[in-house]
């Protein structure tokens, strides 16, 4: 199927718009490419450094040309998304011998949950730790010992801080290897109503604590589709991933098969054989197109709006918020996961999954199939999924159809005709909403605000009773320079409990939600943000303000509205404890939320 108009406008946008910055990265890379690994050039002391501790691989390191992998992890025992790579690297170096190359672990980056760290102080550190990511990714890779690298990540900003060093060592072939979600536990509808239930008073802590252990309860991702399992989507669209590799459970056979497929893959795709993909040819603006066009048919998380510009930037490409939304005005929302519906991420792989949905978007001309992936040329090979056949690896191609139609629908008979993320403009600066998850009659809300400048304070007010008309809630001072711009997720269940009491609520702030938000209309990364003087700061309690998603507007309707000074306020409080210290430079070096919030790039 050809391509569509609209979408081949956008990407013919992007790269008119990228020429000059991705020109001088392609020169970049090509010159680094030409060089090739140190390896071969190190003096006899900085190999013996290198390979010292590589017992059975000290031979082939110093005096063959076999491929060597430099793998990056992000493995810890405390987020259950990341546990599984634990034996990651046994493997990967097993298989790698197996093939007749090496492999050795470069270097680790850090990897924390925002699960652990919502609503506290941590939280400030979330967004910054992509950036710490990258950085520390970059260590790594600067040994300049590998012919390619294996990228050992999941989590919120685990993959695109990857992404970002992969990008910068885009002459070296980059394969991501995922660990898969977790097994299915308490439904995640009923875990949100137990939060809902607690936040009224009407259950106390151990009941509450109870159903969070029933529902994080193993290794894996959550099951939820959160900003995690966006980012397994996501490397799937771009072809990052072999086909079909994201949703299978950890420590299954095929997971391990899978592990050993991707680790014989990046061997075969470096500079010294006959199929060379360096990552910086598969990260084009076309893989970019792709990943948004996969953000809206699954309805993923917002987070990816502020990743994916700081990941595009790193391979030379400039990417907007009408980009997103006019690609999301293009595709069809074709599938109803937590917390767009009641499914979880492996009924959805069940009933199809990516590989169905990747099918069904280069059918409709969605989708570039003329891309260059890991697995080889064209996007078509990741409409098939990945089985077992007497312990063989194969790929074959899936069922054709939706096998539960509640999860998962084609592209002709989707849930909504657009994506559901709509860009917001007005005198209220520059914002995202997602409606997907929305109640359409909540599309436009129109109410007095109620000026906070921490959630902490909502809390507060909502357990005092002061919530008692619609409600415009405005969370101010929550942008990436005022306080590293943390998710506000410990708020969407009061909210939800007063839009279920028959209040009209919304969210507006310069900070972000979760990739878990869902039905409370939330206007996000409002920018400029308050504490760059932008116009949330200049907002009173009582001012009428109109969220319109359907027209995509963000306004304030009050006269004198313009001519008001700027409230300035008391940051002091973001910057010590729980390492805030620590990333003063961040807070004043960062970029704004419409160009990703980044610092590095």
């Amino acid at each position: 199927m050809p391509i569509n108009s609209g979408i081949e406008a956008v990407t013919d946008r992007i790269r008119n718009r990228s020429a000059a910055r991705r020109g001088q990265y392609m020169d970049r890379m090509r010159a680094a490419a030409e060089a090739g690994p140190a390896r071969a050039h190190l003096s006899c002391g900085n190999q013996a450094h290198a390979y010292a501790a590589m017992e059975g691989d000290k031979d082939t390191l110093a005096t063959s040309r076999a491929p060597n992998l430099g793998i990056v992890t992000a493995y810890n025992d405390m987020l259950s998304a990341h546990q599984p790579f634990q034996a990651y690297p046994d493997i990967i170096r097993a298989a790698a011998r197996a093939a007749g190359g090496s492999a050795q672990v470069a270097g680790g980056v850090p990897a924390m949950c925002d699960g652990v760290t919502q609503g506290q102080p941590g939280m400030e550190l979330s967004l910054f730790s992509r950036d710490v990511i990258a950085l520390s990714a970059g260590v790594a890779m600067s040994h300049n010992c590998f012919d390619a690298a294996v990228w050992l990540g999941v989590c919120d900003k685990i993959v695109p801080g990857l992404i970002i060093a992969a990008a910068t060592f885009g002459h070296v072939p980059s394969v991501f290897i995922p660990a898969g979600p977790m097994t299915s536990g308490l439904p995640n509808d009923e875990k949100a109503k137990v939060r809902q239930k607690f936040a009224q008073g009407e259950i106390g802590r151990d009941a509450l604590m109870k159903a969070e252990m029933a529902s994080y309860h193993g290794p894996g991702t959550c099951t939820f589709y959160g900003t995690a399992n966006t980012n397994q989507m996501l490397m799937e669209f771009m072809g990052l991933h072999l086909p079909g590799t994201s949703f299978i459970n950890p420590n299954t056979p095929l997971r391990d098969a899978l592990t050993v497929a991707a680790t014989e893959r990046a061997l075969a795709i470096t500079a010294l054989g006959n199929d060379y993909r360096p990552a910086a040819q598969v990260l084009d603006e076309r893989a970019f197109v792709n990943g948004i066009v996969g953000l809206m048919a699954t309805g993923g998380s917002t987070n990816l709006v502020l990743h994916l510009p700081a990941m595009a930037r790193a391979a030379g490409i400039e990417l907007t918020l009408q980009d997103f939304a006019d690609i999301s005005d293009m595709v069809p929302l074709m599938a109803k996961v937590y917390p767009n519906g009641l499914a979880d991420v492996n009924h959805f792989h069940a009933a199809g999954g990516l590989g169905f949905m990747i099918g069904e978007l280069l059918d409709a001309g969605l989708l570039h199939d003329d891309v260059c992936t890991i697995a080889g040329d064209g996007l078509a090979r990741y409409a098939q999924e990945p089985k077992l056949r007497d312990g063989v690896l194969v790929w074959e191609d899936g069922a054709g159809h939706s096998l539960n139609d509640r999860i998962l629908r084609p592209a002709r008979n989707a849930f909504q005709k657009s994506g559901g993320l709509k860009q917001l403009s007005g005198n209220l600066g520059q914002g995202v909403i997602k409606t997907s998850a929305v109640d359409p009659a909540r599309h436009v809300i129109q109410a007095r605000a109620r000026i906070f400048h921490d959630q902490s304070a909502v809390k507060a007010a909502f357990q005092a009773g002061e919530f008692t008309q619609d409600t415009i809630v405005v969370v101010r001072f929550q942008g990436p320079a005022a306080n590293g711009m943390p998710e506000l997720h410990s708020l969407t269940p009061i909210l939800a409990v007063l839009q279920d009491r028959g209040l009209k609520v919304a969210l507006v702030t310069d900070g972000r939600m979760s990739g878990a938000s869902g039905k409370v209309p939330a206007a996000i990364h409002v920018a400029p943000e308050a504490a760059k003087g932008g116009p949330l700061a200049r907002l009173k309690d009582g001012d009428l303000v109109r969220l319109d998603a359907q027209a995509g507007r963000l306004d304030v309707l009050e006269d004198d509205f313009d001519a008001r000074t700027p409230v300035v306020a008391d940051l002091s409080a973001n910057e010590f404890g729980i390492g805030r210290e620590l990333f003063a430079a961040f807070r004043q070096a960062v970029g704004d939320s419409t160009e990703g919030a980044a610092v590095v790039v």
